[in-house]
C-alpha cells in the first residue's frame, strides 16, 4: 500500500466525484481481461456456432462495447466519457493452453478517450460483462461457468504515465 489517499472520498468520509475541471485533456488507454471458465462440451458448441441462443463470441463483443460506454451509469462516482476507442476480443482457450488446465473463453478489452480521466473502468466493465454474456447465452447447458480474473492489464496517459501488470 502506498501514501495515497482514496480518491473518491472527501475529508470528512462522504464518497464525492473527482473534480477533473483542472486537469489537462490527454489520451488515454486502458487494456483488462477476464476469464470465463467452463466444461469443454460448452465450449465446442461456441466453436462450432451450436450454441441455442446464437453467435455466443460476437454477442460478447457487442456486449462488451455497450457495457464501456455505459460504465459511468454503472459506476456511482464514474465521469461520463466520451469514449473514441473500444475494442473487444474473445478468444477460445482449449485443453492444455492454460497451466491451470481450464478450458474457456479469453476476453481481452481495449478502451480509448481523449480527456480528463481514465478509462480503466470501462475497460473492466467491457471484460467483466463479454464474460456475463458468454454465461448468459451459455448457462442452459453449464450452470457451472466460472468467471474469473477480470483484471486491468495496462493503463497509460494522464499524470501518472503508464502502469503495466506485474504478473
Amino acid at each position: 500500500m502506498t501514501d495515497q489517499q482514496l480518491t473518491h472520498i472527501d475529508e470528512q468520509g462522504a464518497v464525492r466525484m473527482v473534480d477533473v475541471s483542472q486537469k489537462a485533456d490527454t489520451e488515454r488507454v486502458a487494456v483488462a481481461e477476464g476469464f470465463i471458465a467452463m466444461h469443454p462440451e460448452t465450449l465446442a458448441l461456441i466453436v462450432e456456432g451450436k450454441a441455442a441462443k446464437g453467435d455466443v463470441l460476437a454477442c460478447a463483443r457487442v456486449a462488451g462495447v455497450m457495457a464501456a460506454k455505459q460504465t459511468s451509469s454503472l459506476i456511482p462516482m464514474c465521469h461520463p466519457l466520451n469514449i473514441t476507442k473500444a475494442k473487444v476480443e474473445c478468444a477460445p482457450v482449449a485443453e492444455g493452453e492454460r497451466p491451470d488446465g481450464l478450458v474457456g473463453i479469453h476476453v481481452t478489452t481495449t478502451c480509448g478517450v481523449t480527456g480528463k480521466t481514465g478509462i480503466e473502468m470501462e475497460a473492466l466493465t467491457a471484460a467483466s460483462v463479454a464474460c456475463l454474456t458468454v454465461y448468459d447465452m451459455c448457462k442452459a447447458v453449464d450452470r457451472g461457468m466460472e468467471i474469473m480474473d477480470v483484471r486491468l492489464l495496462k493503463k497509460e496517459g494522464g499524470k501518472s504515465g503508464l502502469w503495466e501488470h506485474a504478473f
